[in-house]
């Protein structure tokens, strides 16, 4: 079974149905309102973990009722929440969603997300060390991040930069990282001034810039190449790179190949989105491999 450890946010979405998104000073009628458990690092530990591998998170939450929602949810997902803390006097994380017009638009708040800091996750190192793969974003403080890259690249496991939400990275921080997986627009932030191919053939079996629908890029030494992705009916494009980044590491912990494992996520990815919810159609391994 393969160990996972996810280092990041832990949020409840506040994800609003709308016909489409009001223009500045609009009020418009929605369709419907929920809350429902995410966060970009709780979203890929429940991922990996429906997929079957050994996953720990390393977060924290606000001693809210939004964070024991959130304890309850990845302890129901078989997440091993050791060194996930709730914090005094301190309000959870909370992403404000909007779906219109058949994608969504996010405004993050951190929360109880900013106290993830390198001091934190020090206490975690042991569970870091015997992982097989570490997953990272970029909703938990900067210098975390830089901590973590150096505690994995001393310690010899494959780190994964998800770098988003988009913001500048140090090149220490690109050169520690096993593998990066931005959006388009994340790349341009990532690699501002050099375009894709460039920075695609530089970082070599390295760096994957993920297309939505389209698939997944990346430079295997040789050539450039496009691994697609699969058609299916979107109703909730919420949690799908999420999806795509926790298969990817599952798959690779695995021993599968780089093509191998960006099909993989691709397929987990793709039947992410045909639920609603960040998490509610993160699929189970064998809905996977069904559909494979």
């Amino acid at each position: 079974m393969a160990k996972i450890t996810v280092i990041g946010s832990a949020s409840m979405d506040l994800v609003v149905t709308a016909p489409k998104r009001p223009e500045a000073g609009e009020t418009i009628l929605g369709h419907s309102f929920k809350t429902v458990p995410g966060g970009k690092g709780a979203n890929q530990a429940v991922a990996a973990a429906r997929l079957g591998a050994d996953v720990h998170m390393i977060g924290s939450v606000g001693d809210d009722a939004f964070g024991a929602e959130i304890l309850g949810n990845l302890k129901n997902n078989n997440v091993h929440v050791d060194y996930v803390e709730p914090v005094t006097d301190t309000e959870s994380g909370t992403a404000h969603i909007t779906l219109a017009d058949g994608d969504n638009s996010i405004i993050v708040v951190k929360g109880a997300n900013d106290f993830v800091t390198p001091e934190y996750v020090e206490k975690a190192a042991d569970v870091i060390k015997h992982s097989d793969i570490v997953l990272i974003q970029q909703e938990i403080p900067e210098e975390t991040v830089e901590y973590v890259s150096g505690l994995c690249f001393e310690s010899g496991v494959p780190l994964l930069l998800n770098p988003a939400p988009s913001r500048p990275i140090s090149k220490e921080v690109i050169k520690k990282a096993a593998y990066l997986t931005p959006n388009e627009l994340e790349a341009s932030v990532l690699f501002e001034g050099i375009d894709m191919h460039t920075s695609l053939e530089k970082f070599p079996n390295k760096l994957l810039i993920t297309e939505g629908k389209n698939g997944v890029r990346y430079h295997d030494g040789e050539k450039e190449k496009l691994v697609p992705s699969y058609k299916v009916e979107a109703v909730d494009t919420t949690g799908a790179g999420d999806t795509f980044n926790a298969a990817f590491a599952v798959a690779l912990a695995e021993g599968k190949s780089m093509e191998q494992s960006i099909q993989f996520a691709n397929r987990a990815a793709s039947l992410s989105v045909t639920k609603f919810g960040a998490q509610g159609g993160m699929p189970t391994r064998a809905e996977v491999e069904r559909s494979l």
